[in-house]
């Protein structure tokens, strides 16, 4: 599968899903938790949904196969 998530796009998920995981451990949500999803496709560099909806976050040599 081809990558569609760019690196700023990887950082933001990063952020973000180390932000949901903090509010979940601090206050006992466990919906906090869902940040696992963000940090997942920011490891793999692969969105499901992005893939779906045919958009990509890449530069045009960001991303190879």
């Amino acid at each position: 599968m081809t990558k569609n998530v760019g690196k700023i796009d990887k950082i933001i998920r990063l952020v973000l899903g180390v932000v949901l995981i903090a509010f979940a451990l601090m206050t006992g949500n466990v919906l906090g938790y869902i940040g696992i999803i963000p940090i997942v496709t920011a490891l793999m560099g692969l969105c499901p949904l992005y893939t779906l909806l045919g958009k990509s976050s890449c530069g045009s040599d960001e991303c190879t196969k």
